[in-house]
C-alpha cells in the first residue's frame, strides 16, 4: 500500500507542476476578474467568458460552460463569487466526464489472447515519436510485452528516432528501409506480435499533411492489411496533438478526424504552455476522450489522463 501512494503522489506532484502555467495564466485572471463583486452577475460571466476563450478552450465549449453556470445562478438568485470556481470546477468535470475512454484504465490490462493494436497518427513535430516511445516504456513497465512498427517510411529520421526510443523503453521495432510500403511495415508487425506472444503492438504513420487524398488512402490500406490478420485491428486510433499550439491543435484535430476514425486523443507539451485549457476544448468539440497527456521530456513523464485529477489541479 505505501508503494501504491508514493506512485500516486508522485503523479500528482508531476501533474501539479506540469500545469502550473495553464492554472496561473487562468485562474488568477478569474481570481481578479471577480475583485469586489459578491455574487455572480452578467458582468462576472461576461469575463468569465472571455478568459476561457482566450485559454484555448475554444468558443463552443467556452459557450456551453457559461450556460451551465448560468442555469444555476438562475436557480440560486445569491450565489457568491466565492462558490464560482467550485461551480466551475464542477462542470468542467461533468463536460469532461462525457466523452471519456471505455478502453482499459492505465497501462496494466488483463492478458488478452491476442496483442492491443494501436495505431498512432499526428503531424511531425507535436511529439509523435516521443509520446509512442513514452506509451512502450510505460507498457512495459507495466510487464506487458510491447512491440513498435517503424510504419512512417517517408522520413529515414523517422525510422531512426523510433529506433532509439525503442532501445531506450526497452521493447522490440520492426523497421524496414526508407520508402518502404508503410502498409507492409504495419502487417509484418502485427504477424511478427502474434507469433512472439506480444501484448501491445504500437504502430507509427507518416505525419504529412499536405494531401489529405493520400493521407487517406495510405491510413486506410495500413488498416486494410492489418485486419487481414487481425480482423477488428487496430483497437485504437490515436491522434497525438502538441497542446502548446492552441488553436492550432484543433485544427489538426479537425483534419485527421475528417480522413481517418480517431477514437482517442494524447495531448504532448502541457507542462511548457500556458494553453492547458484546449484540453477540454479538444474533448469537447469533437467528442474523442482524452487518453494520454505528456507532462514533461523525462521517458515516465506520461499519464494516463484522469479527469478528476486534471481538474483538481487546474484548480489546486
Amino acid at each position: 500500500m505505501g508503494l501504491f501512494s508514493f506512485f500516486t503522489k508522485e503523479k500528482k506532484e508531476v501533474l501539479d507542476k506540469g500545469l502550473e502555467k495553464t492554472r496561473t495564466s487562468v485562474f488568477s485572471r478569474i481570481s481578479k476578474a471577480i475583485i469586489g463583486k459578491s455574487k455572480v452577475d452578467d458582468e462576472v460571466l461576461d469575463n468569465l467568458e472571455e478568459i476561457l476563450v482566450t485559454s484555448d478552450v475554444g468558443v463552443e465549449t467556452t459557450l456551453k460552460i457559461i450556460d451551465r453556470i448560468q442555469k444555476r445562478v438562475s436557480r440560486d438568485k445569491f450565489l457568491g463569487t466565492g462558490e464560482l470556481n467550485g461551480i466551475l470546477r464542477e462542470e468542467i468535470a461533468a463536460l469532461l466526464s462525457e466523452h471519456e475512454s471505455g478502453q482499459f484504465e492505465g497501462f496494466d490490462f488483463p492478458k488478452r489472447d491476442f496483442p492491443y493494436v494501436i495505431m498512432v497518427v499526428g503531424v511531425n513535430g507535436v511529439g509523435k515519436t516521443t509520446t509512442i516511445g513514452k506509451l512502450a516504456y510505460n507498457f512495459s513497465k507495466a510487464g506487458k510485452k510491447v512491440l513498435l512498427g517503424a510504419a512512417d517510411t517517408f522520413r529515414a529520421a523517422a525510422i531512426e528516432q523510433l529506433g532509439i526510443w525503442a532501445d531506450r523503453a526497452g521493447v522490440e521495432i520492426i523497421r524496414q528501409d526508407m520508402g518502404s510500403d508503410p502498409a507492409a511495415v504495419a502487417y509484418d508487425t502485427v504477424k511478427s506480435a502474434i507469433s512472439r506472444g506480444s501484448d501491445v503492438v504500437i504502430i507509427d504513420t507518416a505525419g504529412r499533411l499536405h494531401n489529405k487524398t493520400n493521407l487517406m488512402n495510405e491510413l486506410g490500406k495500413i488498416r486494410k492489411v492489418m485486419q487481414k490478420i487481425m480482423p477488428d485491428a487496430p483497437h485504437e486510433v490515436l491522434l497525438v496533438l502538441d497542446a502548446s499550439t492552441g488553436q492550432n491543435a484543433i485544427e489538426q484535430a479537425k483534419q485527421f478526424t475528417a480522413v481517418t476514425e480517431v477514437t482517442a486523443l494524447a495531448l504532448t507539451k502541457l507542462d511548457g504552455t500556458a494553453k492547458g485549457g484546449v484540453v477540454i476544448g479538444i474533448s469537447d468539440q469533437f467528442k474523442i476522450p482524452v487518453r494520454y497527456i505528456g507532462l514533461g521530456e523525462k521517458i515516465g513523464d506520461l499519464q494516463v489522463f484522469d479527469r478528476n485529477e486534471f481538474v483538481d489541479s487546474l484548480f489546486s
